[in-house]
């Protein structure tokens, strides 16, 4: 075993343990996840940005006394500021915007003693659920080099899977963290609209966008939310808070839980014999680890959810190019962006505020019909994915149609987006491979603000079925 590969079992609380000890120090860790990153990140092109200068500056000097102090930790290249670091979004566009300023989830990760070693790959703005950016290339699955990662935070979910780090920040604004997660075969939560920070500047609109991570375990993720949880100041929304610290439900009794599960998509889209036997399995698990376990779903119009959710999308898409604009002084044209996203562009600006308000009540309201599904159920069990991960390139657009990759996403990415419209916290579980070797992720969703619910569940489901012990054929 190579020297630096020591650490690669170990997560995030078992690294902080060592450094806590005084067994190891801040900057063993740091160099040997330098030397992962370098000896793999050739093979997925997972880290696009080297942040090492300042990683060994932080770890040689003196560190907040936090649950991760001196622990590496990786950023991914979208949405969160880290000063005098450019931020690009996967974007040529953005190629040159250096914030000054560090975002309100940056300043918590380091509050909490994590140490940032770079930046991660994302697609242009995060539109597509796979990571194939022009400005810095694809991301490659390291359980087969051949297929997509997912998106969009398939950087961060191929470092982790690879063991480059044991944790990466991602966001989902449409299943960005769970998507990869499931690609990749590891554990990603989507939190609850407003349970972490997105000042001091951000704010996405009906605040489908959140920020957290993709770990190996279980309780690392709960950890992490520990420590970057809360509103911030000015916050337009704010989650309820936990009755206690989220790494005390790792390891509770989650109690004989009421356990919906559905392998139809909320769209109608086929759904692959993988996926379905993934949720399946999960359920004959989910049974026999006790929970009160039924075939069901809440009733959703199809062609609303088409309609006006995309909608919802492309007019976000047209307002954020706008905003770009303006701070760059000029219009955006076409050969500024991806076709996709000039394409999404295009449509979002044929709208009027007329319809955006209309398709945003209509997505209130089947906020609303959700919560009451959740009346009589605890949690909701789901495909992540409508496919196993694609092959790189499934989702291009082509001559005569810039949406075709759109068109192909809704086919493939089918599950998760309904869950940033209601808000709820949802979590992608590795509990199953297929016979190709990939991993395909299950779906848990819970009630509004209760994460504890889904830690509590996670923790029980990782000491039935680990995971960690699943190596892709890229890692340390």
């Amino acid at each position: 075993m190579a020297k630096e590969d020591a650490f690669a079992d170990l997560d995030l609380l078992a690294q902080a343990d060592l450094v806590r000890r005084k067994e190891v120090k801040p900057g063993e860790l740091v160099e040997a996840a330098i030397a992962r990153i370098e000896r793999l990140n050739p093979q997925i092109n997972a880290v696009i940005r080297p942040m090492y200068d300042l990683a060994r500056a932080a770890a040689s000097g003196p560190l907040p006394e936090g649950p991760f102090t001196g622990v590496p930790y990786l950023l991914k290249d979208l949405g969160v500021a880290y000063a005098g670091v450019p931020l690009t979004g996967g974007a040529v566009l953005n190629r040159d915007f250096v914030p000054d300023f560090d975002s309100e989830l940056v300043v918590r990760l380091k509050r909490a003693g994590l140490i940032v070693l770079g930046k991660t790959n994302t697609p242009e703005f995060g539109l597509p659920p796979t990571t194939e950016p022009r400005l810095f290339g694809a991301t490659h699955n390291p359980w087969d080099t051949s297929r997509t990662p997912g998106g969009s935070s398939g950087g961060s979910a191929a470092a982790v899977a690879a063991r480059m780090v044991p944790a990466a920040h991602a966001s989902d604004g449409g299943g960005s963290i769970r998507i990869p997660a499931s690609c990749c075969g590891v554990f990603g939560l989507k939190v609850t609209r407003g349970r972490n920070p997105q000042g001091p500047e951000g704010g996405d609109y009906m605040g489908r966008t959140v920020d957290h991570a993709v770990t190996i375990s279980v309780r690392d993720s709960a950890a992490l939310l520990d420590a970057t949880a809360g509103p911030d100041l000015g916050a337009p929304y704010w989650a309820q808070p936990p009755a206690r610290p989220f790494l005390q439900e790792v390891g509770a009794n989650p109690g004989r839980l009421r356990i919906a599960f559905s392998t139809e998509a909320p769209t109608g889209v086929p759904v692959h014999p993988d996926c379905v036997a993934a949720v399946l399995d999960a359920a004959k698990l989910c049974e026999e680890l006790g929970h009160h376990v039924v075939e069901a779903a809440p009733e959703i119009d199809r062609e609303m959810m088409r309609r006006d959710f995309t909608i919802l999308y492309e007019t976000g898409v047209a307002a954020l190019l706008d905003n770009i604009a303006e701070r760059i002084g000029r219009l955006v044209t076409e050969e500024d962006v991806e076709p996709l996203t000039w394409g999404m562009y295009q449509w979002g600006k044929r709208q009027n505020a007329s319809r955006y308000l209309q398709a945003a009540a209509k997505a209130i309201k089947v906020s609303r019909k959700i919560a009451g599904f959740f009346v009589d159920h605890d949690i909701l069990l789901t495909p992540v994915l409508a496919e196993p991960p694609v092959p790189l390139g499934a989702m291009d657009p082509t001559p005569e149609d810039p949406l075709a990759g759109w068109r192909r996403s809704a086919l493939f990415a089918a599950f998760t987006s309904i869950f940033n419209t209601t808000g709820q916290p949802a979590m992608s579980v590795p509990l199953y491979w297929n016979a190709e070797g990939l991993p395909i992720g299950t779906q848990f969703v819970a009630r509004y603000a209760d994460e504890a619910m889904l830690f509590r569940l996670a923790a029980q489901l990782e000491a039935a079925r680990p995971w960690a012990n699943r190596r892709p054929p890229v890692s340390a």
